[in-house]
């Protein structure tokens, strides 16, 4: 058989955080280990993002700085009249930096610089799709769930897409779905240890859908310490004000606030469960693949990809109510370490995710 010829790929990135984000910054984060892997694999790889990002491959920075870490006072200066300088003055318009990101991409491929797009803006490129010929492959990331989406993407649903589980189809079944791709980390980052401390570990968006709620009355029906570790969003203050806030006491519960994925892996690594008592279907649960490759069991809700990620009774427990999540918390020390770590380098490695993508890219393209 003979060797296949290396592709010229465009990455076309979010630019709401850098390539690799510090912190938050699950797009950016598959982007980043999808790039990394390929440029490894010979191919070649343009990346389209924010400044202050550092890649391996080309990089072609589009915006002078990642719009969820504006530099202040811009990003949040009202928008007013400067009487002095006669300019309505504000914040930066992130739609218009995103539709400057995405034209620098497509003005690259239509002087035929790639033999294949791949998108993680979902609906915004597509929307301009139509005036390249370069094929253009979207992962969804879960968009879909916002049906202010479907009218745009339905409009271009012909195009190719990947869902990063099968549950994420049921958002939007009309998509011409070509693969389904779980996302994959970079599993050296999140060492393996066996010996585990007693606490509980929440990490994510502190939202309703995410149930952090939940973990808080766990930790307290089971009478153990819990951690909770990331970012409140503005429209979520009201609710951790409500909701956690109150079960804050600095020692059997306790809030971390938005970390490092370094000081995340710590919290991972010594975690009795990392919890997933989610309210909705995610799509797929990156910190869930993590905390396995740190040897670390995920005690989760039957939703979105939690099935497909967790097995359950030997990498962690999946319980349909908070009855069964305390019942399940006194059978975490029967969970094996080394086979939680098993999980995640065998199936949601970044390794085991660019096999997949790298072959879609060849079939995409009749090769």
């Amino acid at each position: 058989m003979a060797e296949k010829k290396p592709l010229r790929i465009a990455m076309l990135a979010s630019i709401s955080w850098p390539l690799p984000p510090k912190g938050y910054g699950p797009w950016e984060q598959v982007a980043y280990n999808l790039s990394e892997e390929l440029v490894r694999r010979g191919h070649e790889l343009t990346v389209f993002a924010a400044g202050g990002s550092k890649v391996s491959a080309k990089l072609v920075v589009t915006c002078p700085h990642p719009l969820d870490v504006w530099p202040e006072p811009e990003a949040s200066r009202p928008q007013a009249l400067n009487l002095q300088s006669g300019f309505l003055e504000g914040p930066p318009d992130g739609v218009l930096y995103e539709e400057m990101h995405i034209a620098e991409c497509l003005k690259m491929a239509a002087a035929g610089h790639f033999d294949i797009i791949h998108n993680h803006l979902h609906a915004h490129t597509l929307q301009f799709a139509d005036l390249v010929a370069t094929p253009i492959l979207t992962t969804l990331h879960g968009v879909a769930w916002n049906k202010s989406n479907h009218p745009a993407l339905l409009a271009r649903k012909h195009y190719p897409f990947v869902s990063l589980s099968n549950k994420e189809r049921d958002f939007l079944p009309q998509l011409n779905y070509v693969a389904t791709i779980p996302n994959g980390i970079l599993v050296e980052n999140f060492p393996l240890v066996s010996d585990k401390d007693d606490y509980l570990l929440f990490a994510g968006r502190l939202a309703p859908e995410k149930g952090p709620a939940e973990a808080v009355e766990l930790a307290r029906r089971t009478n153990r310490p819990l951690i909770l570790a990331g970012m409140i969003e503005p429209q979520y203050q009201d609710y951790f004000d409500r909701k956690i806030a109150p079960y804050l006491d600095g020692k059997q519960i306790r809030y971390e606030g938005l970390l490092t994925q370094k000081q995340v892996a710590l919290l991972y690594q010594k975690a009795a469960a990392v919890l997933f008592l989610l309210q909705w279907d995610e799509p797929f649960g990156l910190v869930a693949a993590e905390a396995q490759a740190a040897g670390t069991a995920i005690l989760a809700f039957p939703r979105g990809s939690m099935p497909d990620i967790v097995q359950d009774g030997r990498t962690g427990f999946i319980v349909s109510d908070l009855d069964q999540a305390c019942q399940a918390v006194q059978k975490l020390s029967t969970i094996d370490p080394v086979a939680c770590r098993k999980n995640a380098e065998q199936n949601f490695s970044s390794t085991a995710m660019t096999d997949k993508y790298e072959a879609l890219y060849y079939r995409l393209l009749g090769r």
